[in-house]
């Protein structure tokens, strides 16, 4: 059993858990992810790892509660355990000294980048961080964040912070900026991988996403994290999760995304309904 220390929803329907886990806690690096189970018949469900800390032997992640099963985990308190934290899993972010990187985030993205920009900013990169949510209540770790990187922008649909709209003013952002970007790195929603990708295409940045299919074992014995990267058949749990956005099948992945919406969506809104009713 794996001891939850804390947890705490951060901002509506984000949750950040932190899991005495010392044996991936040992290992991870930045772009890795774990799998986690909320009980013992539970499903496994894969999430990105957000920080870490060797000597106290923790892990932490962003929970976005958008199923049945995270809201299982979302609805954990500290001082609990669960019985899964497998990991770290898939292949690490590349880090290099690339010159300008731009990590976009949006949503539980918005964690996950978090260890990304700061191991790019320890390699010597200048690091601009852009980061995307409905409204400015939907931030979060501003202050972690502004600390790896050179330079924040934020882009709000309701424009209560930043730049109004969605990942259409990118290039508005970039094209402000006093260096060419040499790579950009997104996490966050499948929306946002495939936004940001079409925004740096016309721009001739090389664009990195972590790729979020439905995933069942993480180890590459499955085959249901199947995506299509250019012409080829590539699992996203050990050939990934990072690819090149440029390459990806994005029809396809949205559309395989969708196939459980039904099995996660209706038991949450029916139990929900039922609580209260009873």
């Amino acid at each position: 059993m794996f001891k939850l220390i804390a947890a705490e929803m951060i901002v509506p329907n984000i949750h950040l858990l932190t899991l005495e886990a010392p044996a991936v806690a040992r290992e991870v690096k930045p772009g890795q992810f774990v799998i986690l189970r909320a009980e013992d018949d539970g499903e496994r469900i894969p999430i990105s790892v957000a920080d870490w800390d060797k000597e106290a032997g923790t892990v932490t992640v962003a929970v976005m509660n958008v199923g049945s099963t995270t809201s299982r985990l979302a609805s954990l308190k500290a001082g609990t355990s669960i019985p899964t934290v497998v990991g770290p899993l898939g292949n690490p972010t590349e880090i290099e000294r690339f010159g300008t990187i731009l990590c976009l985030g949006g949503c539980y993205g918005i964690g996950s980048i978090f260890p990304i920009a700061r191991a790019l900013k320890e390699k010597g990169n200048k690091v601009i961080t852009v980061l995307e949510a409905r409204s400015s209540y939907l931030f979060y770790w501003d202050e972690k964040l502004n600390e790896v990187s050179d330079k924040v922008f934020y882009i709000t649909r309701d424009a209560t912070r930043g730049y109004r709209g969605h990942v259409n003013r990118l290039g508005e952002i970039i094209k402000s900026l006093e260096d060419p970007i040499d790579r950009m790195i997104i996490n966050g929603c499948t929306y946002l991988l495939k936004s940001g990708s079409d925004a740096s295409r016309p721009l001739g940045i090389s664009t990195i996403v972590s790729l979020n299919p439905i995933m069942i074992d993480g180890t590459g014995m499955c085959g249901v994290c199947r995506v299509t990267i250019g012409s080829a058949t590539k699992f996203a749990c050990v050939h990934g999760p990072d690819f090149d956005g440029h390459e990806v099948d994005w029809d396809e992945l949205l559309q395989r995304r969708k196939t459980y919406m039904s099995e996660e969506v209706v038991p949450l809104r029916t139990s929900r309904c039922e609580e209260h009713m009873g």
